[in-house]
């Protein structure tokens, strides 16, 4: 029997958190989280950050129930306790609100050792805070956000930023590309791979069979037969047609103020977004503070809360913590259902090991010719 304070032997989920930026509300937000006693039932949540930062936010927040333990390393984690891997012991100025060069260089520094530990096994998800991506960037960091950092560093061609919120996932095509670039960026084979990573994901995370899928138009009122543009019809459509070719069940394309403004979206298992405004402002309309951003097309499991730094929060302990809540579970949740997707589509024997089988089976009971 594993008592409440020995070490996490690796029988349960060890979920990473990322503390994002320092002079940010993510301190707030993780501690919120996480207040709630009952959360470590469902994984051992392990912190990547400053225990410096962690109690001067506790104490900020008078927030004494909430305890933690500082451990050196992912590997030494509590079972039934919040962790938090240490990543410097040098003094941090926190300047709620404020954009500094050393938030970024602390934000990257945790962002680095919890992928390094997903990509060992030491953690099995990862959930990052909200970081800024100004003060980031850096020589090791030079990516628009974290989902093309990740996609990077996991060796992916490519992934899918895919906002969640209950039954609503929402995707986009293009993700951080200035609005001028996204006409000419948009591809039939650009469209069809988002489509792919969605379908699988779909499947795979989310344990949907035969999704349904709706495809949003790049022009207002999907182009109205050439008026206002071309691209519909000579870039969308064709995706359409290729994706039903694979079997997918894939709709439209739909002028995006109709479909959501009429609730057509909740036909749909997930809608595919052309530009990153087209697909998130409904979005977060719809999840209020609620919602999640989970990075589809990756060998790993990250989530992220669907919001920014809100540095005009920062210190004022209003922040609302549910969207730091709802992707840890979605975090989870996700980690599980491919667990039981690769259980589901295992070939419980190798291949060559089967074709001897059924070899040495033929041998020993041949077919006899048929006598009447």
């Amino acid at each position: 029997m594993i008592k409440h304070d020995e070490k996490d032997t690796g029988e349960k989920i060890k979920v990473g958190i990322t503390h994002g930026d320092v002079n940010g509300i993510s301190y707030e937000i993780i501690i919120n989280a996480l207040s709630d006693h009952r959360i470590n039932d469902f994984f051992t949540p392990v912190i990547y950050g400053l225990s410096k930062a962690l109690s001067f936010q506790r104490k900020n927040m008078g927030a004494n129930d909430f305890n933690y333990k500082i451990v050196n390393s992912a590997q030494q984690a509590y079972l039934k306790k919040v962790n938090i891997v240490n990543i410097s012991n040098d003094e941090v100025k926190i300047e709620y609100g404020e954009s500094t060069q050393e938030a970024g260089e602390l934000a990257y520094k945790a962002l680095d050792l919890a992928c390094n530990d997903l990509r060992s096994g030491s953690i099995q998800a990862l959930v990052t805070a909200p970081l800024n991506k100004a003060n980031i960037q850096s020589d090791a960091f030079n990516f628009s956000g974290h989902t093309e950092y990740l996609t990077s560093f996991f060796g992916a061609e490519t992934a899918l930023m895919l906002m969640v919120f209950n039954d609503v996932r929402i995707g986009t095509v293009t993700g951080h590309l200035p609005l001028k670039n996204v006409a000419s960026t948009i591809t039939p084979d650009l469209i069809l791979t988002k489509l792919d990573i969605l379908h699988h994901s779909l499947e795979l995370d989310f344990n949907i069979r035969k999704p349904k899928i709706a495809l949003l138009s790049i022009n207002p009122h999907a182009g109205d037969d050439g008026v206002i543009g071309n691209e519909d019809d000579e870039v969308v459509i064709p995706a359409i047609r290729q994706a039903k070719e694979k079997g997918y069940l894939v709709y439209g394309p739909y002028p995006a103020d109709g479909f959501f403004g009429s609730g057509a979206f909740k036909k749909f298992d997930a809608t595919l977004a052309m530009y990153h405004d087209q697909g998130l402002v409904p979005f977060k309309i719809l999840a209020f503070e609620g919602g999640v951003n989970f990075t589809a097309g990756l060998p790993i499991v990250r989530t992220s809360p669907a919001h920014g730094t809100a540095y005009d929060k920062a210190g004022k302990n209003i922040s609302s913590s549910d969207a730091m809540r709802q992707a840890l579970y979605l975090a989870v949740d996700i980690y599980k259902n491919r667990q039981e997707y690769n259980e589901r589509n295992a070939n419980p024997l190798p291949t060559g090991l089967m074709e001897e089988m059924n070899d040495k089976n033929h041998r020993d009971n041949p077919v006899q010719p048929r006598t009447e």
